[in-house]
């Protein structure tokens, strides 16, 4: 009986036909990726942070009136 090692790392793959300028291009076009998904993740912060922050100005707005109709009906 022969034995015939036929594991992965042995086994030709097509990455390995297609050669090393094949695998940069792979790399460049996952950093590109990459740094796209970055930039989207910012962009979504930013303006979750302006969301935030016009909710907080619109509450502290209607807390300031509430609080100025409720001193002006304190009776003095």
């Amino acid at each position: 009986m022969t034995y015939l090692d036929t594991s992965p790392a042995l086994a030709p793959t097509a990455r390995d036909r297609e050669g090393p300028a094949m695998l940069l291009l792979d790399e460049a076009l996952a950093r590109s990726r990459q740094q796209e998904a970055e930039k989207a993740a910012r962009e979504y912060a930013l303006a979750r942070q302006l969301t935030a922050g016009r909710r907080w100005a619109r509450l502290a707005a209607f807390v300031a009136r509430r609080a100025e109709r409720a001193r002006a009906n304190v009776p003095a």
